[in-house]
């Protein structure tokens, strides 16, 4: 697999998992009940009969899902990992890019420097919770692929192949960075992030510099025009669209209409610094204001990504041979286009990325057999109980030694260590009652 993750001990990548009772999302709006089977972190058997792919072996393990329905991980197409922390930060609204950014540096110092005091391999681990929490096991990191990034022990999926630069006022060498894009990666450039002549031409200085191609991929696109969509026609190049961003500093939405002529458009949640909140927010954002149906939303959070992205593993679906990335929420017998819209944190109660459980809540907790949950330790966020796999307690420490106690948020959404929650003690020791 390109993309690197592994939560748990390399023994345990080989054991074979067995899901059953759950309907599965073949698609935006076809579900239908079968078992899986996740060997070696990829799904190996897909069967509406389960007793064809039960366990030969007592080294299996068995997970019943049924009132649950699962679907693909998500994919988060545009995050900065590192300003997971960060409260949403302007003044607006602004013209371009480069007005809010001078502005919150000159409005908003203080502010900047006391979270930048937070070691940066904290904040990056917060922002790999904070897409864990609402279903996201692939994300596309837009900036230097820091080392904790592509460790193995990290919370979800970074894509590893990707080349970037941050636009073309503030990327640098765009050339000697487009070049050095691995030949299976994309080129993912922050582009025409306004309203005014200044972004608007961005597009056609990027084509001067012969930057768009069929790897090229733009975030935000918010000022491109009819003229500038023949031209990304043209040269077949993707988007992907941060509408809450968008509509926070320049009070102005992407032209879905127009957009939707374009052969690749994926949905990224961009940073808290400017967001809604987290991915299933910004699904609901866009559903609302930009009049995105909800089967093209499921796509553009999905399979759309794994195209753009140009993942080869199978994420964004469930499928044969593809990695065993998987949601569950509940099943209330609708299709997930009509599910998704509805979705937030709250209900994402079991996340599995290579076969290994990453997320889940007490309910789903009490459903895992013992192996699968060594390891989790619970944390809490905006009153809500999950599970995870991620040092939570020593990460609430560096951060609140910086914030203070009580002063670390995602996304808005307080962050804590319950103290007391009904629990089999899946970390080991003896059972306890803990309390938010």
């Amino acid at each position: 697999m390109r993309e690197r993750v592994s939560t748990t001990p390399e023994a345990r990548q080989q054991e074979q998992m067995i899901i059953h009772g759950a309907r599965y999302a073949k698609g935006p709006e076809e579900s239908v009940h079968a078992a899986l089977r996740i060997a070696g972190g990829r799904i190996t058997g897909i069967s509406s009969d389960p007793s064809s792919i039960l366990p030969a072996t007592r080294a299996s393990l068995t997970i019943d899902l049924s009132d649950f329905l699962i679907m693909p991980g998500l994919v988060n197409a545009h995050d900065h990992l590192e300003f997971a922390l960060f409260p949403r930060l302007a003044d607006p609204p602004y013209r371009n890019y480069i007005d809010w950014g001078e502005d919150i540096h000159k409005k908003f110092p203080d502010v900047i420097a006391t979270y930048k005091a937070v070691p940066k391999d904290v904040r990056v681990w917060w922002g790999g919770i904070r897409n864990l929490l609402c279903g996201v096991t692939t994300v596309s990191h837009h900036g230097p692929l820091w080392p904790v990034l592509q460790k193995r022990n990290f919370p979800v999926r970074v894509v590893q192949t990707n080349g970037w630069a941050h636009s073309l006022a503030l990327g640098g060498d765009l050339p000697a960075a487009h070049a050095s894009t691995p030949i299976e990666g994309a080129f993912i450039v922050h582009a025409c992030e306004g309203t005014d002549e200044l972004a608007q031409e961005e597009l056609w200085g990027l084509d001067r510099l012969g930057l768009l191609d069929t790897r090229s991929v733009l975030v935000h696109g918010l000022a491109i025009d009819k003229a500038g969509l023949a031209l990304m026609r043209e040269r077949r190049v993707s988007l992907i669209v941060c509408p809450s961003s968008n509509n926070f500093l320049f009070g102005h939405l992407p032209n879905m209409s127009l957009f939707g002529e374009l052969e690749g458009v994926a949905l990224g949640n961009d940073s808290p610094l400017t967001a809604e909140g987290d991915l299933l927010d910004e699904i609901r954002f866009a559903i609302r204001y930009c009049g995105i149906a909800p089967h093209a939303i499921y796509r553009m959070v999905t399979e759309a990504p794994a195209v753009i992205l140009r993942l080869e593993d199978g994420e964004g679906s469930i499928s044969m041979a593809g990695v065993g990335d998987l949601i569950a929420i509940r099943d209330t017998n609708q299709d997930a286009a009509n599910r998704l819209p509805m979705l937030s944190m709250t209900d994402v109660e079991l996340v599995m990325i290579g076969g290994n459980v990453q997320l889940a809540s007490e309910a789903t907790l009490e459903r895992l057999p013992l192996p699968a949950k060594q390891g989790l330790v619970p944390l809490c966020i905006d009153g809500v109980i999950r599970w995870l796999r991620a040092p939570v307690n020593e990460l609430l420490r560096k951060a609140e030694d910086v914030l203070g106690p009580g002063g670390v948020e995602l996304g808005g959404k307080p962050v804590c260590v319950p103290t007391q929650v009904d629990v089999s003690c899946p970390a080991g020791g003896t059972g306890r009652r803990l309390r938010a």
